[in-house]
């Protein structure tokens, strides 16, 4: 990924208005800068047949406020508010394609752990972002391997909120992997089974039958994870969505591939060097990762495309 510097963006909505992308700041004392006190979103405008369209953007703007509920976030901002800043910032951007970074976060007024009186602070960013993984990682796949590090369960700190503290995890995961010479990791939970990616969802095929860890697996309900189960029961598929994967079902498997809004749909070639399958994209990933892109560059289903 460029650096931000050498991307053609320069604004920033926050709390109500367009600033300057450089002045786009925040103080020192701010709480969610100490405690992680925030929640955000990662959503995707393709440029489709029919213009510029953010990617189920009800569906992230619903994750959002759900998001925000565990820790009390009072977000003032109506949906509709936040629906016309989001398209306006794109607009003014010019942007086709691009990713798009909503964040609501406790503020600068007090430094005690529990928030108090510190408000609470929303911005909106959106900036261009190719492939996630690598340019070739939608084709030829990536090569990950199982992290030490344990996904936190929701008795501890709630999974199925998008919390900014929450991602040390994934970033000492993701790191690990890189150190070690893999592209990404997967994440085991506190009971050692198959949670997800840092920052992606992940499924399995066996037999012609897709497979993927269930919600109390300590996972994040992926908005891309729902929109592949869709576009795989639409096209005959059995989906099992609710399942738990044991580490050892991963070098078994005749395909692996990770879904998210970066990620989009990336197979999977090697796990702890074991190759998967053929160690490339499998027949049943290709065409779902086939359907996946037409629908996004067509926009053709409707109800998941809010044009700018």
């Amino acid at each position: 990924m460029a650096s931000f510097s050498e991307m053609d963006v320069d604004t920033i909505w926050m709390d109500g208005e367009f600033v300057d992308w450089e002045d786009a700041q925040v103080h020192v004392l701010t709480h969610a800068l100490h405690y992680g006190s925030g929640i955000f979103e990662g959503v995707r405008v393709y440029d489709t047949d029919n213009g510029p369209a953010i990617f189920r953007w009800d569906e992230h703007l619903d994750r959002f406020y759900q998001s925000a509920k565990p820790y009390d976030l009072d977000i003032e901002f109506t949906p509709e508010e936040l629906t016309e800043a989001t398209v306006e910032l794109v607009d003014r951007q010019d942007l086709r394609s691009c990713y798009i970074r909503p964040l609501a976060y406790y503020g600068y007024d007090s430094l005690g752990v529990s928030p108090g009186d510190c408000p609470t602070d929303v911005a909106i960013a959106a900036w261009p972002w190719g492939t996630y993984l690598g340019e070739d990682a939608l084709e030829n796949g990536v090569d990950v391997m199982v992290s030490s590090w344990r996904k936190h369960a929701s008795s501890q700190i709630p999974t199925n909120a998008k919390t900014t503290g929450l991602y040390v995890n994934s970033m000492l995961a993701g790191e690990e992997a890189r150190r070690n010479g893999f592209v990404e990791a997967i994440v085991l939970n506190k009971e050692g089974n198959v949670a997800e990616g840092p920052g992606e969802n992940l499924f399995l095929v066996r037999d012609g039958e897709l497979y993927t860890p269930g919600l109390s697996e300590s996972i994040l309900d992926g908005i891309t994870r729902d929109t592949v189960i869709t576009l795989a029961e639409e096209r005959g598929y059995t989906v099992h969505d609710n399942v738990s994967i044991s580490r050892g079902e991963l070098n078994t498997a005749d395909e692996l591939f990770f879904t998210g809004s970066a990620a989009e749909v990336t197979p999977i070639k090697q796990v702890d060097n074991v190759e998967i399958g053929n160690g490339s994209r499998g027949p049943i990933t290709e065409e779902l990762q086939t359907a996946f892109f037409d629908l996004v560059e067509s926009g053709d289903r409707e109800e998941w495309f809010h044009y700018v």
